[in-house]
Formats: C-alpha cells, structure tokens, sequence
C-alpha cells in the first residue's frame, strides 16, 4: 500500500513548528526490570526445543478427542512436570509451580481420519492419504473396504433445480466454487459421496498444485456419506477426464469415531504478591498443521519452561500469576473466562499464540500482532492494512482503548534491534477469529500474534519443514518478556509505559494529519478527516489513563498521567487547526 506524500511549504513548516518540543524527544531507555527480563529469557529460550516440540505435535491429526490431541496434550504435561511443575491438586497453597489438566465429555464422538484414496477407473490415480492428509472432509464416513466406485456426475454449472434431473442418486458428485452449496442437496437426492474443490487465491494453488485445505462435511451416519477435497492438480486430473467423456472413480475412506473427553491444558506460575491478578497466555492445539498450531502450542510451552526456570533459580517470581491455556480453539479460552467469575475479575491481559513460527520466506507471511479495536479497524489506510483474512469496519463505539497494544509491540520491536539481521515485525488492525477474541469479549485486553497470508494456510502442505526455530524463538521471547514486565510492573514500568504512548500517540497524530490533509485536497470530506484525528486523539488519550493502576505497588501519580493526556490534546488541537 503507496504511502501518502506529507505536503511541504510554508504551511507544513509552521504547524510543525507550532506542535510541542516533547514531540521530537527521544523515548527514555527501557527501564531496567524490562531490559533485566529480557536478557534473562533470552539467555535460556530455545528455539530448537520448540522445533521439537513441533516435531513431535505435526505428526497427528489433532481435533478434541481424537488420539493426536490428547497425545498433543501429554505431550507438553510432560514438559511441565519435567520443568518443575506440579499437580494442582494436592499443592500446598505457597507452590509457585503447579498444573491441572480439565477433563470434559464431548457431546459428539470425535472424529480421526486413517487412510483414503482417490483414482479413476482404468486411469491414474489422484490422491492419497499418506500425501494429502487432510483430503477427507471432517465428518465424513468410512466406506467399505473396497471403496466406492461409481460415476461422476459434474455440478459445476448446475443450479437447485437441476439436482434431480442430473439422476445423481447412486453417484459421486463434483462441485467446485459456488457450486459446493448443491453438495448437501445432492446427499438427499441419494448421492454416495462429492468431491470438492475450493481453495483461495492467496494459497497459490496453481504454483502449490498438492495442497489442501481441510474441512468439514455434514454426513449421513446412515447412508455413511462422505466427501474428498481435491488439490488444484486432483481438480485438473478430473476435469481434464471429465471434458473427454462419462468418467467412474473409486473412492475408499478409512476413519475413526470414539467416544472422548476434551482436554484442556492449564499451567500457572502463581504470583508472589497479586496471585488472583493475571497474564493468560493461550494457545490452542486443535488443527493438525505445523505452524497451525504445533509451532502456538510448542513456543507457549517452551515459555512455560523457561519461567519455571527463572521462578526455580529465584532470578525471577512475578508479582501477578501467569496462566498458559492449551486447548480447544476459542473454547477452552472462553471457558476460562466464563466458568469463574472471580477468577474472570483478575484477568488484566489476554495474549493468542496461533501460527507464530512460520519460516517467512517460504510461507510468505510476515509476523504479525493484531491490535486490539483501535481507529485503524474503522479507517484503515496508509501503511495500516489487513491481512488477506480480512476484517469487517468497527465503529468508534467498539473501540478499546489500552497501553497493551502498543507495549507488546514495543517489545517486539526492542527483540527485533537485537537479533542479528533483524527480525520484520507488523501489525495488523482487529479481524478476530482466534483465541483473543473471548478476551475482548469478557471486556479484557487482548491480542494475537501470528503470521499471515499463509500460503500453506490450513493445508497439508503445512508440515515442518515450513517452520522456523528462530522465528519461534523471536515471539517466544517477546512474548515472554511482555507478560513478565506486566506482571511485576514497577512505577518505572509504568512510567515508560506512558512515555511510549505519548511518543506513539504523537507519532500517530502526525501521520494522520497528512493523510487527511492529503485526502482534503483531493476533494475528501472535511468534517470525516477531523473526526478521524480527533478519535486517534481520543483513543490515545485512554490508552494513557489505562496506564495508571499497571504498577503492583501505588497507581502512577494522576499529574503524571494528566501531563502526558495534556501534550497529546495539544498535538490534537494543532492538528486539527490545519485541517
């Protein structure tokens, strides 16, 4: 996205001049306690251990339930206990280390895939599970041993009404595009099976011919329905048969149904002084690729590992408890959030770890931390966008304004000037649809870092290979940083706090100023182009306040607070006398 020019001339000169001195003074050096953390998980964080971690996860197919979750799970038990953890139950009150593992009965079997194939008849064969592990549509059913073999018949041009013209009972459709939405259809008028194709352009199918997305599919336990998705290489195989003439295909699906317990995952280092106060770390262990979520799963508990360390050598014991969840996407998390209400009232932050270990120049996604609701989620322009995720415009009345996202990225950025060959670090405005999203929702702060556009994103082509030690290492260590700084914050914490949100919120200001000076010359709306400075202004000005009971010990002294809110009014004010 082009940048926007900022206009020069007299006029610039003069509001340049007119905003305050503090304006152009460098931030102070990160206090010590942050700079202490620091130096301290990152002289015991290892990416390489993550990478085992990952290693070991990314084998199994991994849905609440099914063995490779639970496996998952007792797999980072074990690193707990190993790490110096203990049992929740039967802890002594003063244990600083302790974990518990939540058991709940799911309302439906869970569901693993075991073995499938795709092949013409008396032609190549297309697909195969031990290559493309997620061909099998989530809920679709085993077939007899010997398969399935029957004709295809082709929906792609087909509407509602055509269904039973089509004869499709005893069949195996195909629909690709819109067209899936007739596969349901189909199903009732007798089809044995579909095959599906529909993989979006940012996963550059063409270029990635094998891959392919999972999915789910609605089956008839009585009928044993079931589906296949196809890669772009499968969908050209077929449609090239299909222009030929009539074509039959054999399909044979193997899968497992059992009756399970969802597990949820649970490790706290409780705090010294504030122990109902805390930082929760989530990360969710369902989907079955490498970096979604083996690499959230396997950095969060090499975290883990690395404060129990810290916590058992006495170089560090936070003030406020740390929580890591491991569980079910959005669920665990908001389970957490809603099962204890007094528990609830002691979440002071939130932090997702969902696909952070991507290796950049293969996947093509650049690490991100999406922000809480700040302006840039109802205006997004100049150097802000969203990823190819997407993001529906919020309003002014959805805004949450907080220190947290501008301290995390912070943070994030101080590792970035430390690592050798430097370390790209974005962010992106508030899209949702990972484990933040019930923080926000429970009215706490809450954040994701990830990466994105992934072009292996849900596919089976997410394998290990596309995974990064140091990447993980990067996140893990920010991460990690972040949670300890604010669980033990000081008034110098504090205090640095607030001078990075006056910078920031200065910073902002400035740049929203000549997009809408530019935007106003082009013809935009005058009154609009105010209105966005002015909420910037506003949402930095709550950000500053919230700032003002982080320290465990007295809140920031209010002058302190009033000074910073005052500089950011009159960077406000001078701004908007330009407009």
């Amino acid at each position: 996205m082009p940048r926007f020019p900022i206009l020069a001339g007299a006029v610039a000169l003069a509001l340049a001049c007119s905003l305050p001195p503090a304006r152009r003074s460098a931030v102070p050096p990160t206090p010590a306690g942050i700079g202490r953390f620091d130096d301290l998980v990152s002289r015991e964080l290892s990416g390489d251990s993550a990478l085992r971690t990952v290693a070991f996860v990314e084998q199994f197919w991994r849905q609440p339930g099914s063995p490779g979750f639970d496996t998952s799970i007792a797999r980072v038990a074990g690193i707990l206990e190993r790490a110096g953890y203990v049992p929740e139950e039967g802890a002594p009150p003063d244990a600083p280390l302790v974990y518990r593992l939540e058991r709940r009965p799911l309302a439906r079997p869970a569901w693993t895939p075991l073995d499938a194939s795709l092949a013409i008849e008396g032609g190549p064969e297309l697909l195969r599970f031990s290559g493309n592990r997620n061909m099998l549509a989530i809920g679709s059913y085993s077939t007899p041993d010997t398969g399935v073999a029957a004709q295809v018949v082709d929906l792609s041009n087909a509407t509602a009404g055509d269904i039973e013209r089509l004869g499709v009972a005893g069949k195996i459709v195909y629909a690709k595009g819109q067209g899936r939405r007739l596969v349901a259809q189909a199903m009732r008028a007798g089809a044995v099976g579909a095959l599906t194709y529909g993989l979006p352009g940012y996963l550059k199918p063409e270029v990635n011919r094998t891959s392919i997305q999972f999915g789910g599919f609605a089956g008839d336990s009585v009928r044993r329905t079931w589906s296949i998705l196809l890669s772009f290489a499968a969908r050209e195989a077929l449609e090239s048969a299909l222009a030929r003439g009539p074509v039959r295909v054999r399909a044979k699906s193997t899968v497992a149904w059992r009756k399970a317990d969802e597990l949820t995952l649970v490790a706290e280092a409780r705090g010294a002084a504030r122990p109902a106060e805390r930082f929760v770390f989530s990360a969710h262990v369902q989907e079955p690729g490498a970096n979604d979520n083996a690499s959230g799963v396997a950095t969060q508990a090499e975290m883990a590992r690395v404060l129990a360390a810290l916590v058992r050598r006495g170089d560090a014991r936070p003030a406020r408890t740390i929580t890591f969840l491991w569980g079910d996407e959005i669920i665990s998390t908001r389970r957490f959030l809603e099962d204890d209400s007094a528990r609830t009232a002691g979440v002071l932050w939130g932090l997702s770890l969902d696909m952070v270990g991507e290796d950049t120049e293969k996947t093509g996604g650049t690490f991100l931390i999406e922000k809480m609701p700040d302006p840039s989620a109802i205006w997004t322009r100049g150097e802000d966008r969203h990823s190819e995720w997407g993001g529906e415009p919020l309003t002014v009345e959805q805004m949450t304004p907080h220190y947290f996202n501008d301290f995390v990225l912070q943070r994030c950025r101080e590792v970035a000037r430390a690592v050798p060959g430097g370390w790209v670090v974005n962010t992106n405005p508030f899209e949702g649809g990972s484990d933040h999203t019930p923080f926000l929702s429970a009215g706490k702060p809450g954040l994701l870092m990830w990466h994105f556009t992934d072009r292996f994103y849900h596919t089976d082509n997410d394998r290990l290979d596309k995974v990064s030690a140091a990447e993980m290492r990067n996140v893990g260590r920010c991460a990690l940083v972040t949670a300890l700084a604010l669980a033990s914050a000081d008034a110098a914490t504090g205090e640095q706090v607030v001078a990075e949100l006056r910078a920031a919120a200065l910073d902002r200001l400035e740049r929203e100023f000549a997009l809408s000076r530019d935007s106003i010359a082009a013809g935009g709306d005058r009154a609009e182009q105010r209105r966005i400075v002015e909420t910037w202004a506003s949402w930095y000005e709550g950000a500053i306040r919230s700032a003002a009971t982080l320290p465990v010990g007295a809140p920031l002294a209010p002058a302190r607070i009033a000074s910073a809110v005052a500089e950011v009014r009159a960077a406000a004010e001078a701004h908007l006398a330009g407009l």
